[in-house]
């Protein structure tokens, strides 16, 4: 028999019916929470994945056709928006537009334009004697003045454009589809011979019948209407980069199947912010970058080819024109060396609710520092704008500096026409003055006064300067001139006295170039 004590112990031990039935409801409670958590996780997890492959609400069906951006904005809303402000006028120190007032005409129905770079500095008149840009040459403004102010540039009435200038003008897909019966290429060619007015005309025509109109860059333009995907839609850049690539020895290059998507995030905007050449008697638009895409390489290419964008009103130097080569110095700096594409500095992440989105109001990192700088670089505001600033001011100063130069050369090609000297006589240096502008322009025409590549961009002005003095000194071996006044010197005459003061600091705001009050 059990003792009494371990009687005692055995009913403690024993579980009663309600602690049982406590335990079973628990445990029954506990399993279904988990059950019901995992069920709710696995939806989730599902909507996602059905999120994922509709990654947007579908208001309107986008086709290939589809060229209005509002039309676009309405699967796209927060995008579109962004889109919209790309019409903001704000400078930064050394670039950017500000609007200025004018008189509307009929002829130019402008009533805001962005401030000239004639006027800002009166030297490029001379640098671009002859040519269409000595007339008229602005501040750029967002993407949405880019058509309106081509067409009514002054630029239109000093000499005929060509059809091809709406490559990067305009939103040319559907056009170049349509005239070229489904072939962009096709039609690319087509539009590029025609005169400004007539294929804008033809442009037009083609939008019009789908009720439609001409836009500045637009949706389609970058994106795949049913993926939403990065893709290429201009010919000059499919070109462009399959030259490039078969010259880094890569072979019959496809753009829109090779690139990677980071690499899609820099072409979309290379599309259009390249250096090129109109081609041939058909004005055939053509990214020079069969050579490379250095200044020196693409400088190189025009000599191999003979290629010249005009003559040199005031001394016949077969001269060139570069036009906007953000691309070719961003390639150069450390920013595309480490990877980051244009899209991350102009077009950064950002919050819209709980959206993660891509900025589309394109616009300067200097006026979205928080996005666009201080997701890599953590360092304050103040700080980075300070050292952006301080790359642009010293590459202001070296631009200043080759110009002066190249102002001393033409005055001495002015100086030797007018002593009688031939082109035979002087085609070394003219040769030098063709070289030393378009280095010089490949800076100045840049966006960024250096920033992509600041290295690189005081190699180039550099280069300039030489060239510049260089041409100089084969001039003066043919002629004795004398030393022109508020100019440096030859070395062979200058002295002590003739030394000239060092630059002062500028005592207001200055205009772009005027920063370092650099003529000297």
């Amino acid at each position: 028999m059990k003792s009494e004590k371990q009687a005692t112990n055995t009913n403690e031990n024993a579980w009663p019916w309600s602690r049982i039935a406590k335990v079973l409801i628990l445990t029954s409670v506990v399993s279904a929470l988990v059950a019901f958590g995992l069920t709710a996780l696995l939806i989730n997890i599902f909507e996602r994945k059905q999120e994922a492959k509709n990654p947007f609400f579908r208001v309107v069906e986008l086709t290939d056709d589809t060229g209005d951006p509002a039309i676009w904005g309405k699967n796209f809303p927060q995008q579109y928006d962004l889109y919209k402000r790309t019409t903001d006028m704000v400078r930064t120190r050394f670039g950017g537009s500000e609007a200025m007032p004018r008189t509307p005409t009929e002829a130019d129905p402008r009533s805001v334009v962005a401030q000239s770079k004639l006027e800002e500095d009166p030297r490029l008149k001379i640098m671009w004697a002859g040519y269409a840009f000595s007339r008229d040459y602005r501040e750029e403004r967002g993407h949405a003045y880019m058509l309106e102010d081509q067409m009514f540039t002054e630029r239109q009435k000093v000499a005929p454009q060509p059809g091809a200038c709406l490559h990067c003008h305009a939103s040319m897909y559907i056009p170049y589809k349509k005239v070229g019966d489904g072939d962009i290429m096709k039609g690319f060619a087509i539009l590029n011979k025609l005169p400004y007015p007539e294929a804008k005309a033809k442009a037009d025509e083609v939008m019009a019948k789908l009720n439609d109109k001409l836009h500045p860059v637009a949706c389609i333009d970058c994106h795949d209407p049913n993926t939403m995907q990065l893709r290429i839609t201009r010919p000059a850049f499919i070109n462009g980069i399959r030259a490039l690539k078969e010259h880094q020895g890569v072979k019959d290059y496809d753009v829109n199947k090779m690139a990677t998507r980071q690499e899609m995030r820099a072409y979309v905007c290379a599309q259009c912010h390249v250096e090129y050449y109109f081609k041939g008697p058909d004005k055939q638009l053509t990214y020079p970058w069969h050579d490379g895409i250095k200044a020196d390489e693409i400088l190189a290419y025009y000599d191999r080819i003979g290629f010249k964008d005009w003559t040199h009103k005031e001394t016949s130097a077969p001269a060139l024109k570069a036009q906007h080569p953000e691309f070719e110095l961003w390639s150069q700096g450390v920013h595309a060396r480490a990877g980051v594409a244009c899209a991350d500095c102009h077009m950064p992440y950002k919050r819209v609710g709980a959206m993660k989105i891509s900025d589309h109001h394109v616009r300067s990192p200097l006026l979205n520092i928080a996005n666009a700088c201080q997701t890599c670089h953590k360092f304050p505001e103040e700080e980075l704008k300070a050292r952006a600033e301080q790359i642009q001011e010293r590459t202001a100063f070296l631009r200043n500096v080759a110009m002066d130069a190249l102002m001393d050369l033409i005055a001495d090609l002015k100086a030797a026409r007018a002593a009688g000297l031939s082109d035979e006589q002087l085609s070394a240096a003219l040769m030098c003055q063709r070289r030393a502008q378009f280095l010089l322009d490949f800076v100045e025409s840049e966006n960024s006064t250096g920033f992509h590549a600041p290295q690189e961009a005081a190699r180039v002005l550099g280069l300039s300067l030489d060239y510049s003095r260089q041409g100089q000194v084969a001039v003066r071996s043919l002629i004795q001139l004398p030393n022109q006044k508020g100019a440096r010197a030859t070395t062979s005459t200058l002295t002590t006295a003739e030394l000239p003061a060092p630059p002062t600091a500028p005592s207001r705001e200055p205009s772009r170039w005027q920063i370092a009050g650099l003529r000297w």
